[in-house]
């Protein structure tokens, strides 16, 4: 957008949604977990469902494009940032629908939707409680950790398809989801509201004490002390993909201020400065290493957006 347009659309947008929650020419790099990033045109806090479905009928009407994201933990923007609007789902709502049972806004952090279970001695969710990002990102990619994933708590999720041109709420069950590893029906066309759980009567202890135990284990195995995104790379149908990096000898490797971790292959951190550009040209670098030496061809698992 130039100028103009950006002072426009911020004028339409301050109709719905409060000053404090829109930002114009705002880093991206302070909305992703990489802290990389341009600038988005128009970067806004979406409170409710009501504003989700004022701004989709807006970037429809001004025919600027609209990009949704959660946490910011599974993306890389590249330098050049995102023209148009982005939109970060920063819904916060639950409610439990029978005492195993709770409904939860897309919104929520991981981290928060586990403290709310502990306190219900609800068991299940224990090995997303350290997922650094969304419901709804999570179960757009199916997260998993340590042995569990949302594939096997989700009932039900309420979802705007934005190809629907009346704009609907819909609603699908676990078997719609077409859960696969680090998949789902849902893609980057369709905003997820809030979805459903069922979950476990457990014993509040042996609950923290899992948590407790995979929180440990990610500080032993993986680099959270530094930037990422998560895990870089998908699992091979035969192989594990950060061993094969690290076989190639590429553990440490640096381009610019991103580097192949030193303590998990899969990870790509960012050292304090890293650009966009830099994970980028290290991707395709360790993607061409693993090819040449085993004949596997390695996917990312991040989203990259931008320009």
């Amino acid at each position: 957008m130039d100028n103009s347009k950006i002072i426009e659309t911020y004028d339409k947008i301050k109709n719905f949604i409060s000053k404090e929650d829109i930002y114009i020419n705002e880093p991206m790099s302070k909305h992703t977990t990489f802290k990389i990033g341009g600038n988005a045109d128009i970067f806004i806090k979406l409170r409710s469902i009501e504003q989700i479905e004022k701004i989709v009928k807006l970037s429809r009407k001004i025919n600027e494009p609209l990009k949704i994201i959660g946490n910011g933990s599974n993306i890389l923007v590249k330098d050049n940032g995102i023209r148009g609007i982005v939109a970060k789902v920063c819904t916060n709502s639950y409610e439990f629908v029978d005492d195993e049972t709770i409904k939860v806004d897309a919104g929520l952090l991981n981290s928060k939707v586990a403290q709310i279970l502990l306190d219900k001695q609800l068991s299940g969710f224990e090995f997303a409680a350290g997922i650094p990002g969304t419901i709804g990102g999570a179960i757009k990619m199916n997260a998993g950790a340590y042995g569990g994933q949302m594939s096997d708590i989700v009932v039900s999720t309420r979802y705007i398809n934005l190809s629907d041109e009346q704009l609907r709420i819909e609603q699908i069950d676990n078997e719609e989801h077409e859960f696969g590893y680090r998949h789902s029906i849902f893609s980057n066309n369709i905003i997820i509201l809030n979805t459903t759980l069922k979950l476990n009567k457990g014993i509040k202890e042996e609950i923290q004490d899992k948590m407790d135990c995979n929180k440990q284990s990610r500080k032993e195995k993986q680099p959270i002390d530094k930037p990422s995104a998560g895990s870089t790379f998908k699992r091979g149908s035969d192989f594990i993909t950060a061993q094969l990096i690290d076989e190639c000898g590429l553990k440490g490797y640096t381009i610019g201020g991103a580097q192949v971790s030193e303590k998990h292959a899969g990870f790509i951190v960012n050292l304090g400065n890293a650009t966009a550009k830099d994970v980028l040209e290290l991707v395709e670098f360790v993607k061409k290493q693993v090819f040449e030496k085993f004949n596997k061809a390695i996917e990312l698992e991040i989203e990259v957006i931008g320009e």
